[in-house]
């Protein structure tokens, strides 16, 4: 426990030191600081959820940063194929054209899902399966835990 305190507090001292460095970037995009501070946030939550030791983190958060880009990068060609689908659908487009573009959607959709699949064998070759576990817990904790934060903002 001693040492997931310490892990805890050394990985939030480094997002913290990042972001200050980063925030003296005067040509910053607006929202950058909010979204340093909820993947700092992210990264203690998910740390302490799956109980990570110094050796382990070192490991796995190189593997899940990659993980997560490629996640961001198959969520964009989602919502794209998602958007030309339901453009299609309100233009009028002939049955060939909107099967081709369903077609593009639930593909763009299961290569979400390989990627699922792929990381999981990832995170096996360096983490024991209940960890694992607790990564995919933690996560859903953690998206749960900002959607109430803003639900909870959105009434005051």
């Amino acid at each position: 426990m001693k040492n997931n305190a310490t892990l805890l507090i050394t990985i939030i001292l480094m997002c913290l030191c990042s972001i200050g460095a980063a925030a003296q970037d005067n040509g910053r995009r607006p929202g950058k600081d909010v979204q340093d501070r909820w993947k700092a946030e992210k990264i203690a939550f998910l740390t302490d959820a799956m109980e990570l030791t110094s050796a382990e983190a070192e490991k796995f958060w190189p593997v899940y940063n990659q993980s997560e880009a490629m996640r961001r990068e198959n969520w964009k060609q989602v919502t794209t194929a998602y958007k030309d689908l339901q453009e299609a659908i309100d233009a009028g487009k002939d049955e060939k054209e909107i099967s081709a573009l369903l077609d593009k959607y639930v593909k763009a959709q299961q290569e979400g899902r390989d990627l699922d699949t792929k990381f999981i064998s990832e995170y096996k070759k360096i983490l024991p399966a209940r960890k694992v576990a607790q990564l995919y817990i933690g996560e859903e904790s953690f998206r749960r835990l900002q959607i109430h934060k803003l639900n909870k903002n959105d009434k005051n």
